[in-house]
């Protein structure tokens, strides 16, 4: 009969000698993680400063492919720090394969995330720097910084900092203020009865071909929309560029009003409009 002290001395030697194996393997495999994290650190820096330098990649799927390199070094360096301490990559994947497919379940939302955010990387409804409109039950709009796998960074128009997760952006439609050439404008003009419509018409024209930031085509539109007991209302439509058309909402109102007075012709009115959705002649 053994011992308890011969099975203890064994129990030593044992653990001795899987520690003498384990623990440089282990060591081995913290280095290899360790250099796997500093190698995908740098291979995303240079794999951002590649795409920006090259000016072939559109700036919208920049991050998401600055990420995918990053994670695929990642996932290398974890196979191959788990090889050093003797677990065996193909049962591994197996396993991991198995866990994907639960984690998968668990993680629906976030899996939608993801998809989503492909679609949108490759339909690319808008892109970094447009400013967007979601029409949602909870509506948002800002400024696209960032289009990532999960979510997008945007920027409110007050400066606000909102994280969107990709489903809520696909799902539901989406306005995009800065993706066509011009934006319109419009706004109408009340005269008291009587008044020299032609003559306010070249004044409100000529006051709109002076605003910065209008469009030469489509040209600007001047016309008699309404003729009420002699009083007459014209209406105004210019088209102007993304990045003016809130500059030119704000000034072109004021500036025909001056305009008008300089030209001794009052204006009973002077209402800035928005032609619905319905009305063709917004495009035509």
């Amino acid at each position: 009969m053994t011992s308890v002290p011969n099975a203890f001395d064994r129990l030593y030697e044992f653990g001795w000698a899987a520690a003498e194996v384990l623990v440089p393997r282990l060591i081995l495999a913290l280095l290899v993680l360790g250099a796997g994290a500093i190698i995908a650190r740098w291979v995303a820096d240079a794999v951002s400063v590649a795409l920006a330098r090259t000016g072939s990649v559109d700036p919208t799927a920049r991050p998401a492919l600055v990420a995918a390199a990053r994670y695929g070094v990642l996932v290398i360096a974890i196979v191959a720090a788990l090889s050093q301490i003797g677990v065996q990559t193909a049962s591994l994947l197996a396993a991991l394969g198995a866990a994907g497919l639960a984690i998968g379940l668990a993680l629906q939302g976030t899996l939608a995330n993801i998809a989503a955010g492909i679609m949108l990387l490759w339909l690319r409804p808008f892109q970094v720097g447009d400013y967007i409109e979601i029409v949602s039950a909870t509506p948002f709009a800002g400024k696209v910084r960032e289009i990532g796998l999960f979510a997008c960074q945007i920027e409110t128009y007050d400066g606000l900092f909102l994280f969107a997760p990709n489903s809520t952006i696909w799902a539901v439609p989406l306005r995009n203020h800065s993706r066509n050439a011009g934006r319109l404008v419009s706004f109408n003009v009340g005269f008291a009865p009587g008044a020299d419509l032609s003559r306010a018409c070249a004044v409100l024209s000529d006051a709109i071909a002076r605003q910065p930031g209008v469009l030469k085509a489509p040209p600007p539109e001047v016309f008699l929309a309404n003729l009420n007991a002699g009083a007459p209302l014209a209406t105004c439509r210019l088209w102007a560029a993304p990045d003016r058309v809130g500059a030119v909402q704000r000034a072109i109102v004021q500036d025909a009003h001056i305009a008008l007075d300089e030209a001794g012709m009052q204006p009973t009115e002077v209402v800035r409009t928005i032609p619905p959705e319905t009305d063709p002649s917004r495009l035509l």
